[in-house]
């Protein structure tokens, strides 16, 4: 016997931003995280930081948190809206 499974409802916002065809990342203030190869990432729209060792940086996004691991991690730059890692990355997850 096959269970009926309920289809995930979208928040109300989100189906505004998608009819009019603009940025979410803007407007919903989503995170962007951007890797290049193995060694930089590249995060806009972060919150904040949690936790920066040269083995794991852990980021306050607006709906989760972003975790980099790797190994050398070192933080280049930042300013309030963006940043970026370098070292030799080998994770990237959403919590």
């Amino acid at each position: 016997m096959r269970k009926k499974v309920k289809p995930l409802s979208i928040p109300k916002h989100e189906k505004i931003v998608e009819s009019l065809k603009l940025p979410k990342d803007s407007l919903l203030g989503a995170s962007i995280v951007t890797v290049t190869g193995n060694s930089e990432a590249f995060i806009e729209n972060y919150k904040g930081m949690i936790e920066y060792t040269d083995e794991n940086i852990l980021l306050q996004g607006k709906t989760c948190r972003i975790a980099i691991k790797g190994q050398r991690l070192m933080i280049d730059y930042y300013t309030n809206e963006d940043m970026k890692i370098t070292g030799r990355i080998t994770d990237v997850s959403y919590l």
